[in-house]
């Protein structure tokens, strides 16, 4: 008899069962979940629910990633700056040196200064044509790596690293050092471009100190490889958007030359036209100041009395800006003007 009830009760399980999974079908009425339920699904519990808020506050906040124009001719620029880096700093070090650059990427200033790996030091740089600033980050293992090649370290041997200590200043006047060569190189890389001095400013070890944006404000970061014979490390060169503005139009080309520079098929063909194009000048021997009455009374055989003396200079004008200063005369029978001088510019622009 219990085994019987115990068949039975086996029985109503499965049919429960199957009643529940008949009622969960999508489509058919089935049961939607809760929040509990839903929250339990993905993991979090009641002591999760504040996490989970400020965590889809902070997705919803920061959705829309940093994602700005691309510059393409400060990619050519920095490409540039790899290859004559490369040059300078075997002359620097006296040792086999490869440069490469390995990215350039866009972000927010705050975001960058907090994923500065430490110790290194941010080298604060001014570019004196377009007043704004920039910087250049040397990490800790190029730090040891040019101390060590500059001071006689031997080839083929890990620098020392010394961690949880200040810079000495030794270490940080052979990186300024360092950092003069490579301003001196990227004022050359933007040479063919436009003429631009980058001056370097002081060194800095903490971030904080190196703030020369708003931590929102945008910026573009190249970072280089450099290779000193299994030794080197990571150098990188920040630019804010608000730095590279006043060549922004530059920047944006796709190819040298695409907006400026000459061409000089249409250049001769502009001057041939603009030879062959007729002006019409104007003599004026007088002018008059006259009531619009005396003007509404001029009629055919009315006389003009001209204020000035036949040999009076007159004005050779085009449209309304005086050209030349002549003397009215006749030639073959024809009345004819000879010029005398130029009128001066001043007089020009105040036409």
């Amino acid at each position: 008899m219990s085994g019987q009830q115990e068949q039975l009760s086996d029985d109503e399980l499965a049919a429960a069962w199957g009643a529940a999974s008949e009622e969960g079908l999508p489509g058919e009425g089935g049961r939607v979940l809760n929040q509990a339920e839903i929250d339990s699904l993905l993991g979090f519990g009641d002591a999760d629910a504040g996490q989970k808020d400020n965590s889809a506050i902070q997705k919803i906040i920061h959705s829309r990633l940093v994602s700005y124009e691309r510059v393409p001719m400060l990619e050519i620029v920095f490409d540039r700056l790899a290859r004559i880096l490369s040059t300078s700093l075997r002359n620097f070090t006296t040792d086999n040196v490869e440069v490469s650059m390995e990215k350039i990427s866009s972000l927010r200033f705050g975001d960058y200064l907090n994923s500065v790996p430490l110790p290194a030091m941010l080298s604060v740089f001014k570019a004196e044509e377009w007043d704004n600033y920039g910087l250049v980050v040397v990490d800790s293992a190029l730090i040891y790596s040019i101390v060590d090649v500059l001071l006689g370290g031997r080839r083929g041997t890990a620098p020392m690293r010394i961690e949880g200590r200040p810079f000495t200043t030794i270490e940080r006047t052979l990186v300024e050092r360092l950092v003069h060569v490579v301003l001196s190189d990227l004022s050359a890389s933007f040479d063919p471009i436009c003429p631009i001095t980058f001056r370097f400013e002081r060194v800095e070890v903490n971030p904080s100190f190196a703030a020369i944006s708003r931590v929102s404000n945008a910026v573009v970061v190249a970072r280089f490889k450099i290779d000193m014979e299994e030794r080197g490390g990571q150098l990188e060169l920040l630019f804010p958007y608000a730095t590279l503005e006043p060549v922004r139009e530059l920047l944006l080309q796709q190819f040298m030359g695409e907006k400026f520079g000459r061409d000089s098929i249409w250049e001769s063909h502009l001057a041939d036209e603009l030879w062959n194009t007729e002006i019409e000048i104007l003599v004026i021997l007088d002018e008059q100041v006259m009531r619009l009455s005396e003007v509404m009374a001029l009629a055919p055989g009315s006389q003009l009395i001209l204020n000035v003396a036949p040999d009076a200079p007159v004005q050779v004008r085009c449209a309304s800006v005086p050209l030349f200063e002549a003397r009215v005369g006749r030639k073959k029978n024809r009345v004819a003007v000879r010029i005398e001088r130029d009128l001066p510019r001043r007089l020009r622009q105040a036409r």
